[in-house]
């Protein structure tokens, strides 16, 4: 089997230009769009935040593409959206539009037939409109309750024909509506991962020690075990044995670091009191903690577990690195 096509070095020279010729213009029409964006960028946002519906995104070809996306973004911001297909809405399931929603049209030209059609009849709806749109003077333009300007000087496609540039700058603006309404309405963190619970933020922001601790079969020992009894903790236990009084408050902990300590200095290490090997101000983690913070002193202090304790300091359980990375907190 022949591997892929090598180009002499004139020629993959001119390919790496053409690659870097399309990233600059889109970059530059990014820029234009920047200094652009002004009091009708400010109304779009108003409109969408002080609504109590939806917004429907419509576009027809790599609009419609981009409007896909970008209705993604706002539900996932904590902004509902949906996106409906001009074509589709007007065959039926402009069921879904209601006077309390928003409708955000995309069309590079502002005529496209499909969505002037459409936004007559979300108007008739009595749904609030707003376009990205290339052209300002255009019907969508003027008959939208707001426009946001969506214009390039030209496609970066040599023939200025394939949309690209305009296409990168109707997605930019998207996510400028997105992200100033996420910051408008307050959307923290926490609301992020409730909203994507599969995802590796939402791990981070909604795992517990609870959700992950080891509850049973715990490395408990008493105040006068001895080291013989605290090696076999450690070895069935995962590296860690606890020292706790008769109401289960933790007293110290032992690791397998301490006992290879040990064994460094005392021949006859297993007669050794539990007492004078723990470590009596271990870290400790609490049940309701996030499992995110529990890793970064984990990682910290280089511990591979922790004892979970209660508000009164007795045992809950133990948590372990390799158990909160198999949940995907890190």
């Amino acid at each position: 089997m022949s591997g892929p096509p090598v180009l002499d070095l004139a020629s993959a020279s001119v390919v790496i230009e053409r690659g870097r010729r399309v990233i600059r213009m889109e970059r530059e029409a990014l820029a234009e769009a920047e200094a652009r964006l002004g009091e009708d960028f400010a109304r779009a946002v108003a409109l969408i935040a002080l609504s109590t519906g939806r917004v429907i995104v419509s576009g027809v070809g790599k609009s419609g593409l981009v409007g896909r996306k970008i209705a993604a973004t706002l539900t996932s911001t904590g902004t509902p959206a949906t996106f409906l297909h001009p074509v589709e809405g007007v065959h039926g399931d402009l069921g879904l539009v209601g006077p309390q929603d928003v409708a955000l049209l995309l069309s590079k030209s502002g005529g496209t037939e499909e969505v002037l059609a459409l936004l007559q009849h979300l108007q008739r709806l009595g749904a609030r409109t707003v376009a990205i749109t290339g052209n300002a003077d255009s019907a969508l333009a003027r008959h939208a309750d707001v426009a946001l300007d969506g214009w390039v000087r030209e496609e970066a496609c040599p023939h200025d024909l394939a949309p690209t540039t305009s296409t990168t700058v109707a997605l930019a603006l998207g996510d400028a509506l997105a992200v100033a309404l996420l910051e408008e309405k307050g959307f923290r963190r926490e609301d992020f991962a409730r909203l994507h619970p599969g995802g590796a933020l939402g791990r981070q922001l909604l795992t517990r020690v609870s959700d992950v601790m080891l509850v049973e079969d715990l490395p408990i020992l008493s105040i006068t075990a001895t080291m013989r009894q605290a090696v076999v903790e450690l070895a069935e236990r995962r590296g860690i044995a606890i020292v706790c009084d008769d109401a289960r408050r933790v007293l110290g902990v032992i690791t397998s670091g301490d006992f290879a300590r040990l064994l460094e200095r005392e021949e006859d290490c297993f007669p050794v009191p539990v007492t004078q090997v723990m470590n009596r101000e271990p870290k400790l983690a609490l049940a309701g903690e996030l499992g995110s913070a529990v890793v970064y002193r984990m990682q910290k202090h280089g511990i591979m577990a922790m004892p979970v304790a209660d508000e009164e300091g007795r045992l809950a359980g133990v948590v372990h690195l390799h158990d909160l990375m198999r949940a995907g907190v890190i």
